[in-house]
């Protein structure tokens, strides 16, 4: 059995699970409701306030969607009970980052500002502290979507290895090279 597929899902207070007859799976929550189409051939059953995955045969496929699709359930869980949060961090000099409500504008070095439209079920925040470098806070319900609108503004200015300029997840452990006046 899955290892992460066979754990179960203990559903916290205020949450809700409602599964459909096409394995339509909705979950709502204080922070809103997520969905997702779940493969007809993986079962999906709540009772006494706990979500169990399970699957039908022991077929490489079914394995591979048993534990894809538990953690998939347990993100959405998560999201509308508590939310996600990542932060990226603007390292560079002259690297700017604001919010005008559903846009994103950020001045990266080159020679025009470059501005990114973000999703209405995200919620962004520049803050700009002196002596710091600016960081933007991404706030949402769903992991996939503030993942991906971050791997986006990550990729307009990626960390080069030898200044360590550019976008990076804050906390991240850039390698840097010693450049070319180290073999001397």
């Amino acid at each position: 059995m899955s290892r992460i597929g066979k754990l179960p899902i203990t559903l916290p207070q205020g949450v809700e699970v409602l599964v459909n007859q096409d394995n339509l799976v909705t979950v709502k929550g204080p922070k809103g409701t997520l969905t997702a189409q779940v493969d007809t051939d993986i079962s999906i059953a709540v009772e006494d306030g706990v979500l169990t995955v399970t699957r039908p045969t022991e077929q490489k496929r079914h394995k591979a969607l048993h534990g894809l699709y538990r953690s998939i359930i347990n993100n959405m869980i998560i999201g509308v009970s508590t939310g996600y949060k990542m932060s990226l961090e603007l390292v560079g000099v002259g690297f700017k980052a604001t919010t005008v409500g559903q846009n994103l504008e950020l001045a990266l070095g080159y020679s025009h500002n470059i501005y990114v439209g973000l999703p209405p079920e995200i919620s962004a925040n520049a803050v700009t502290e002196k002596g710091k470098a600016p960081v933007i806070h991404l706030e949402g319900i769903d992991k996939q979507l503030i993942g991906q609108v971050a791997a986006k503004i990550r990729s307009l200015r990626k960390v080069e290895p030898y200044k360590g300029k550019g976008i990076r997840f804050v906390g991240e452990v850039v390698r840097r090279k010693a450049g070319k006046t180290a073999s001397k």
